[in-house]
């Protein structure tokens, strides 16, 4: 299937930055595999799909359930009226499971990790597989080349250190400039943003050397550019990937639910930093990919992670991927 895109301007341009590195893949065929199916130890599962010349690598960091949904979706609505669209839609309503899925692309010139996931300190509680899971996508964190960081809440940036050290030893670090700014301005010290900034500063902080500071519209590699959507985080961004005609958009954390906030996007959730633009950043998001039909994978949609929506109401229906990019 081929599914093209016209770009749309979601936000205002800025500044673009071009970055280039060696070759790495030659080819091999789409798989799924997950941890009863050879895989290592510790490593969940991940879903390999063609895009144009790209191969687009899902891997699974792991996945957490927790209490009550209306404690984080539609916070500003009635309890009764989340647990209703819940019920409508075959779902639990005391409890819901959270998934994590950074996505590598292999260029060919190029192998991009978006997103790092909870990396060592999440290993406890069952999440931090992302490197497990490089190794039976049949790839090496050292072969990494580009490391691109949506925005920089913990499950996002946890992975980038191992033991005091870079978890991707041979890459180059690309990230918003107003994400990274305003995490690691110290007037976070003292406000609700605090525990973010001492992250940032033991995770990002030191491997700012190797790191492009970027805005919307910039390219990170050929093919893959930044859109920013603006409001889960103060810098949060997402990409689009285009090869051969072909497009996908890896819209991170714009949706953190497949239902809660693609079939009611108004309705605030308890993450997004700013409620209002995170809510008219999901609109614009989802009304492109609605409109174009391109595929997109989401950070916090059910493993793997990948899919379309339609039009639902005054939300978005997720339809989840199948046998599209087999065929």
């Amino acid at each position: 299937m081929t599914f093209s895109m016209k770009r749309r301007t979601l936000f205002a341009a800025g500044a673009a930055g071009i970055l280039a590195a060696p070759g790495l893949w030659g080819g091999g065929a789409m798989a799924e595999v997950s941890t009863d199916s050879g895989a290592p130890s510790g490593a969940g599962p991940f879903r390999t799909l063609r895009l144009g010349s790209f191969k687009i690598t899902v891997i699974s960091d792991g996945k957490r359930a927790s209490g009550n949904p209306h404690e984080t979706f539609g916070t500003d609505q009635p309890a009764e009226m989340v647990a209703a669209l819940l019920t409508e839609n075959f779902l639990p309503t005391g409890a819901f499971v959270n998934g994590f899925s950074p996505t590598l692309v292999d260029t060919g010139s190029e192998l991009v990790l978006f997103d790092t996931g909870f990396g060592e300190g999440g290993r406890a509680a069952g999440v931090g597989q992302l490197a497990q899971g490089i190794r039976a996508a049949g790839y090496t964190p050292e072969q990494v080349s580009v490391v691109v960081i949506t925005h920089m809440h913990g499950d996002h940036i946890g992975g980038l250190m191992e033991g005091g050290k870079p978890a991707f030893a041979n890459a180059r670090y690309v990230t918003g400039e107003i994400e990274f700014d305003f995490w690691r301005d110290t007037a976070r010290v003292g406000t609700p943003a605090e525990n973010g900034h001492n992250t940032v500063l033991e995770k990002v902080v030191p491997l700012a050397e190797k790191t492009t500071f970027i805005a919307d519209g910039a390219e990170v590699v050929p093919g893959i550019s930044a859109i920013a959507a603006f409001g889960h985080s103060p810098g949060h961004m997402i990409y689009r990937l285009e090869s051969e005609g072909q497009a996908l958009i890896l819209t991170a954390d714009t949706a953190n639910h497949y239902v809660l906030s693609l079939q009611r996007p108004d309705w605030e959730v308890r993450f997004d930093m700013d409620k209002a633009a995170a809510a008219a950043a999901r609109k614009n998001v989802f009304d492109m990919v609605a409109t174009d039909r391109l595929p997109f994978v989401g950070y916090h949609m059910p493993f793997p992670a990948i899919g379309f929506v339609e039009r639902k109401d005054t939300g978005y229906r997720f339809v989840p991927v199948s046998y599209q990019f087999d065929i």
